[in-house]
């Protein structure tokens, strides 16, 4: 396959020059990894529920080139179309999680899936990337006029989505789109009396949820104290103790026909088990990178919306990342919450995708200081050799 020519100013030349191929190659290895994974972690689940051995796995590849797909798509887009999708996307995905409480399909007590056009779809997962953009664009907005209520706008819309997200009730969502909503906040400069108020309303929170939700208090009063049934954590686990530093092998792991959810939420202990804590630094070590590299690129940006957009998107990417890894090792209680393009899930690998493409259009050089390279190549290819 050819290169293109810095000179080519066609869409797809001007998109490779001047996209951040570092985050698309952290990108792409999860995607890889995550079908890898899948093999490894979903036979023993469908087998153990009569499916056909890769009936997982196989949907697994589906999804992801859907993902990959979706995310080359949105890479191709600006700030302004990314704002205007995000818009979209955040109406209808309102829309949709107050359908969920009506006609959603209720698995293990809780309502998050819709079902539409036979596919089921998690509304919540797809509202996440939406949120950030509109509240780093009304952040921006008030910080670019004073006169506009950006701050206060993103309240209402963060108490809004909070309210959706509870009654359904899904609080590891919550605790995520609130944690995103706040480094966002204090990336638009909140003074420390609002750090204080928040920091207070989230302790009030984490108690309230644990007084008013039964299955709340029994996921935390297991954590604690270890009583009761928390045989899939245990699970988990001991695959990553029996795993050692190498792994017992591909295909080789045992508790994965025993995790109830090896494929999806434990897909990091099978990954543990089968290859090793030196695939689980690996893995660890990819997330770390983009975030820091999002975080970075976030801190030199000049404009505040892009700065704001991008410090949410990789956190929302990176506390999700790291809540799944932290059940997996048992350091906090079970939330329900998928690996980032690693985990089996449809609606999670196309809107994590969605997210890291809105990262990869909004991390692209500007088409000014390309056109300088692009002359600056010019003009070097035209003078006479020495």
């Amino acid at each position: 396959m050819a290169v293109a020519s810095r000179l080519d100013t066609s869409p797809v030349a001007t998109w490779w020059w001047t996209i951040d191929r570092w985050f698309l190659a952290a990108f792409l290895s999860l995607m890889g990894l995550g079908i890898v994974l899948s093999f490894a972690a979903s036979p023993a689940v469908a087998l153990r529920i009569g499916l056909d051995p890769f009936h997982f796995a196989t949907r697994q590849i589906v999804f992801t080139v859907l993902a990959l797909g979706a995310m080359l798509a949105v890479s191709f887009l600006d700030a302004r179309q990314i704002r205007r999708m995000a818009i979209l996307m955040l109406a209808v995905m309102l829309v949709l999680m107050v359908a969920v409480l009506y006609i959603g399909i209720e698995v293990k007590g809780a309502r998050r899936w819709v079902s539409l056009a036979g596919m089921s779809i998690q509304p919540s997962e797809f509202l996440k990337p939406a949120f950030v953009v509109i509240c780093a664009w009304l952040f921006s907005e008030q910080k670019r006029q004073h006169d506009i209520p950006g701050n206060v706008l993103a309240m209402i819309l963060l108490g809004l989505v909070l309210a959706l997200l509870v009654a359904q009730p899904d609080l590891g969502q919550t605790m995520l789109v609130t944690g995103t909503w706040g480094v966002m906040f204090f990336m638009a400069g909140l003074s420390w009396l609002w750090i204080v108020v928040l920091g207070a309303a989230g302790v009030g929170g984490i108690f309230a949820a644990y007084s008013v939700f039964p299955h709340v208090a029994l996921r935390i009063d297991k954590f604690l104290t270890g009583e009761g049934d928390t045989f899939q954590v245990d699970m988990g686990k001991e695959a990553l103790i029996n795993g050692g530093w190498f792994g017992v092998g591909p295909g080789e792991g045992t508790f994965k026909r025993v995790i109830p959810d090896s494929h999806a939420d434990f897909v990091f202990a099978v990954a543990g088990e089968e290859y090793g804590l030196i695939m689980c630094f690996f893995i660890m070590a990819i997330f770390a990178f983009i975030v820091l590299r999002g975080l970075n690129t976030a801190l030199k940006e000049h404009d505040d919306f892009t700065r704001y957009a991008i410090g949410g998107l990789v956190t929302v990417f990176g506390l999700q990342s790291m809540i799944n890894m932290c059940v997996n090792l048992q350091l906090m209680p079970a939330k329900g919450m998928t690996l980032p393009f690693i985990s089996y899930g449809g609606s999670s690998q196309i809107a994590i995708a969605i997210s890291m493409g809105m990262v990869l259009a909004l991390t692209r050089r500007k088409p000014e200081r390309r056109k300088q390279i692009g002359m600056l190549d010019f003009v070097q290819r035209s003078l006479p050799a020495e």
